[in-house]
């Protein structure tokens, strides 16, 4: 008799795991929605002078505000559909001009402020899956609710956010609810792949495992830096991006480390040829020739302490050479920070307290460029008295109404805005109001 124990035992175990799997319930379609307005005013600050892409040196007061419906429908086993449609309104300061890490990540870098509706995301995910190491998966923003295996393959093709697949970070990616600065939504040094609102069109492949992801993402380029209209030659106008993702718990507290590499081709010009064709008036445009690239990397990790506390690190480089096409003008940089909830000190568990910290910095061709009266598609001041852009972040999240509407003060303090040692230092106070359900 005590033979036959151990096989019925892995009998109902086995029985009670096919169960478990067959009731959990397996959302059919999702729909989540959120709103987010940012008012932002900076004091007016002084400069020795000012370029056409400068930040206004007066005092200024701008709104922006995004509105995002979010549809997800399981069609059959492993596939999904997404669809969100947003419309987007408002300006950032100086029209979204002149500091390279700019303060307002709700702000796209479109020259009217008028509010306009469009497809954020259209895209079609089919995932496979193998193994008995299971996660039960939470309804949220596109994302469908379920028991998913930890180990998988994905592929996605369709219009999404880079940001959504790629280089996260616990407490520093989603001006939403975290920093708003740009150079702290994602590493800031990469020229993620985007139009100008953000989106990018392309194919996105992920094998995941308990502990590691590995992503790759193939997708179309604009046919102007800061463009909208993608390029049909995809052969000679494409990007690559890669990305290592490893997950580990220290003393039963979760970190993460990720490593990412991209290589961006098009029709891009060429800092030192636009130095050579006119030193006294370069126009980078005007260079413009299909066989450029730019490529780069960026590490980003982040560790919690405590259950309330973690930490944060990034640092990402570009070549510099070919002029910026998708982001925003960084070559390189360095930020740090880290998070508190309000738990233990203050019993506010869903409140947050942020800090970060920014260095930014341009390659010698692009400082060069620009010290010449050169202009990119954000940064300019017709003459360049070059340092490090240097920006601390300071940020409190309340929730105001049951994990559904946040109200979020923030401050931060640019030194050399636009990496010029003439013209700041610049104080930017925020309001942000969140509602998510």
């Amino acid at each position: 008799m005590k033979k036959h124990i151990p096989l019925f035992i892995f009998l109902i175990s086995t029985v009670n795991f096919a169960f478990s799997q067959d009731t959990i319930k397996q959302d059919r379609f999702s729909f989540h929605f959120q709103q987010t307005i940012i008012t932002q005013h900076k004091p007016a600050f002084s400069a020795k002078y000012s370029g056409d892409n400068s930040l206004l040196t007066g005092t200024e007061t701008q709104s922006s505000i995004t509105s995002t419906l979010f549809g997800a429908a399981r069609l059959w086993k492993g596939a999904e559909v997404f669809f969100n449609p947003e419309i987007s309104g408002g300006a950032g300061l100086s029209k979204t001009l002149g500091v390279a890490g700019f303060p307002n990540g709700e702000t796209f870098r479109v020259g009217s402020a008028s509010p306009a509706i469009y497809i954020a995301r259209l895209y079609f995910k089919q995932r496979f899956e193998w193994g008995k190491d299971m996660d039960t998966v939470e309804a949220d923003v596109n994302k469908l609710g379920g028991l998913k295996s930890k180990r998988y393959f994905s592929i996605v093709a369709g219009k999404f956010g880079m940001a959504d697949f790629f280089d996260g970070n616990e407490f520093s990616h989603d001006p939403r609810s975290q920093f708003m600065n740009w150079a702290l939504m994602d590493n800031a040094a990469w020229d993620y792949p985007a139009n100008t609102r953000g989106y990018a069109l392309g194919i996105n492949a992920e094998l995941g495992q308990p502990d590691w992801t590995l992503r790759f993402a193939f997708t179309m380029s604009t046919t102007e830096a800061n463009g909208s209209v993608w390029d049909q030659k995809i052969g000679k106008a494409n990007t690559q991006t890669l990305e290592f993702e490893k997950r580990y718990t220290i003393n039963g507290l979760k970190g993460t480390v990720r490593l990412l590499g991209f290589r961006n081709n098009g029709k891009m010009g060429n800092y030192n040829q636009a130095l050579a064709l006119s030193p006294g008036a370069p126009n980078v445009d005007t260079t413009q020739a299909y066989g450029r690239h730019k490529y780069g990397f960026g590490i980003n990790a982040d560790q919690y302490l405590s259950k309330d506390f973690g930490i944060f690190a990034k640092a990402s480089y570009n070549d510099g050479r070919t002029q910026t096409w998708y982001f925003t003008e960084i070559d390189r940089s360095i930020s740090f920070g880290a998070q508190l909830s309000g738990n233990v000190l203050w019993n506010r568990k869903d409140d947050q307290l942020g800090l970060a910290f920014i260095g930014n910095g341009l390659s010698a061709p692009h400082r060069n460029y620009l010290a010449a009266g050169g202009y990119g598609f954000l940064i300019g001041d017709g003459k360049l008295n070059y340092s490090t852009e240097m920006i601390a972040e300071l940020y409190y999240k309340l929730n105001a109404y049951q994990n559904k509407f946040f109200l979020t003060p923030d401050y931060q303090f640019i030194i050399n805005p636009a990496y010029n040692k003439d013209r700041g230092p610049v104080n930017v106070f925020s309001i942000r109001a969140h509602v998510e359900f």
